[in-house]
């Protein structure tokens, strides 16, 4: 599939201000379990990728058209690895001022773009 004809999605969260937090969350990411990266590319997840600035961190993913949101919400529910995984993880995140309770990643909204300008 071309890179054109895939979806973007843009989320942000936030990290615990702890320095020893932050480093140990951006290790865990340099050796991101098998598991974790086949249940990311089976949901039709072409491309994702993580930055981070101080406590905040922006995730981009390209997926295909068979990617759904709910799908994959459904799918990381019903996976004891995922759930391992992303209990593991909730102990350097922590969810964004005035996220409803349980939201970890919040989905952003698109504001500009330089191709339609």
């Amino acid at each position: 599939m071309k890179v054109d004809q895939l979806k973007k999605y843009c989320f942000a969260l936030d990290l615990k201000d702890d320095t020893e937090k932050i480093n140990a969350y951006i290790a865990h990411h340099k050796k991101v379990w098998p598991e974790i990266l086949n249940s990311i590319r089976e949901a039709g997840i072409e491309n994702a990728e993580i930055y981070h600035t101080g406590t905040r961190l922006f995730m981009t993913i390209e997926a295909n058209a068979q990617f759904s949101l709910e799908k994959k919400a459904k799918s990381d529910a019903e996976n004891p690895k995922v759930q391992q995984w992303e209990l593991l993880m909730w102990e350097y995140q922590q969810a964004l001022p005035g996220t409803p309770f349980g939201t970890k990643w919040v989905l952003m909204d698109k504001i500009f773009d330089l191709n339609t300008n």
